[in-house]
């Protein structure tokens, strides 16, 4: 009776269940608990709510729950079926399990934190589970969890993609500025996931005319994607990104220099870090590089303008528009077609650039929620299905409320 009474209070039962008895096997490690009601017990209808319903008939169910120190555990019992008033014939809900869920809610929050951290196949070891099993726990975990997400308080969304295998497989993930959380990943890159993450905002309680910024790289599909679905935001191009295109610029120039002027070999990255990351000897040698007593590189005159492209970063907003109409004009004119095409394709995304002095907004957070998914996708040295790969982005970057015990 003190054994059953002390397992009881562990599981948290009460009225009508009960354990009834308890089977422990030491040679084949396990516990098994079978519960029961209590006859005469009645409970609450899972459909509406109404207490006070009998018991019309029961079936025998088993669920996995956490190791008895180094033994399995399983429950065991019978789960009525309710005859309720108004409802008709429902079967009971447990306090220890979900419908339909094969593990207690303690094994099923004992598995959610540890996927967090490591491969699901690694999980399916230590539990003794295969990972088929698991998967299915943990997409209907991230289901249930998303369904109940609130997204109205959603004003900046980021934007950017990620690849879920090798080739051209990629994901896009849309992100909260504002609470650092992903809120949709979906497959593909096209303008159309751009209505799909609409339409899941407004599923979950946003509303695509509360969006006030858009942060995002100039794709071309994402920009037609976003003017489609949110008309109402403001567009603003990752100033990241955009100084990228000046880097490739200048590397781009460098490697077609480099054939005349072999002293440009092994000098890639002197030109694309920035001054205060390079060692001491790394400066000394693009100093010189740099001298324009007798050396006359178009690398080094491309390095300038890039220099002076990254300056306008630093200013006024009032002054911005203005410096960057003269350094779009000195850019074009460089002479260097791999810096001129960066002009021309800053000036064909002019106001989105512009408009970073408005908003401030960068899609650093995003890639700091993509690099997190790749490091989970690396540990577990990718994923079977691109399914399986957004499960894990929710899993880890989403911010979900599980509503799991701890």
């Amino acid at each position: 009776m003190a054994e059953r009474g002390l397992f009881e209070r562990a599981l948290g039962l009460q009225w009508p269940w009960r354990v009834k008895r308890t089977e422990f096997d030491a040679a084949e490690c396990r516990l098994d608990l079978h519960l029961d009601f209590e006859p005469g017990g009645t409970f609450d209808c899972p459909s509406c709510g109404r207490g006070g319903c009998k018991a019309h008939d029961a079936s025998p169910k088993r669920w996995r729950h956490l190791d008895f120190f180094q033994h399995r555990a399983y429950l065991h019992a019978r789960v009525p079926r309710l005859r309720c008033p108004a409802c008709g014939v429902k079967q009971a809900k447990v306090p220890w399990a979900e419908p339909g869920s094969g593990f207690t809610l303690w094994f099923e929050a004992l598995v959610v934190a540890l996927a967090r951290e490591m491969p699901v196949r690694a999980v399916a070891r230590l539990t003794g589970e295969h990972d088929t099993r698991l998967w299915r726990l943990l997409k209907r975990r991230v289901g249930r969890a998303r369904a109940e997400a609130d997204f109205s308080s959603v004003r900046a969304v980021a934007v950017d993609e990620t690849a879920c295998r090798r080739g051209h497989d990629y994901i896009t993930l849309f992100a909260d500025l504002d609470r650092s959380r992903l809120l949709y990943a979906t497959p593909g890159r096209t303008a159309s996931v751009v209505s799909l993450f609409r339409e899941d905002l407004e599923a979950h309680g946003g509303r695509a005319g509360r969006i006030r910024d858009l942060c995002m790289d100039m794709s071309a599909a994402y920009m037609k994607g976003a003017r489609e679905a949110f008309p109402e935001a403001g567009i603003t191009f990752d100033r990241f990104h955009v100084q990228r295109l000046m880097n490739r610029a200048v590397d781009e120039v460098r490697r077609a220099e480099r054939k005349e002027r072999p002293e440009l070999n092994r000098t890639r990255y002197l030109w694309l870090k920035r001054r205060d990351r390079l060692t001491a000897s790394q400066r000394e040698r693009l100093d010189a590089l740099l001298d324009p007593a007798g050396q006359g590189l178009k690398t080094a005159f491309a390095y300038r303008i890039k220099l002076a492209f990254e300056a306008f970063w630093d200013l006024p907003p009032r002054l911005a528009e203005i410096y960057l109409e003269k350094w779009c004009s000195w850019a074009a004119g460089s002479g260097l077609q791999p810096v001129t095409d960066a002009a021309k394709t800053i000036r064909k995304h002019w106001d989105g650039i512009l408009l970073w002095f408005r908003s401030r907004i960068t899609n650093g957070m995003i890639e700091g929620i993509n690099s997190l998914v790749q490091a989970a996708k690396a540990r577990a040295r990718g994923y079977r299905t691109t399914e399986h790969f957004i499960t894990i982005a929710y899993l880890v970057c989403g911010k979900l409320d599980f509503k799991l015990p701890t």
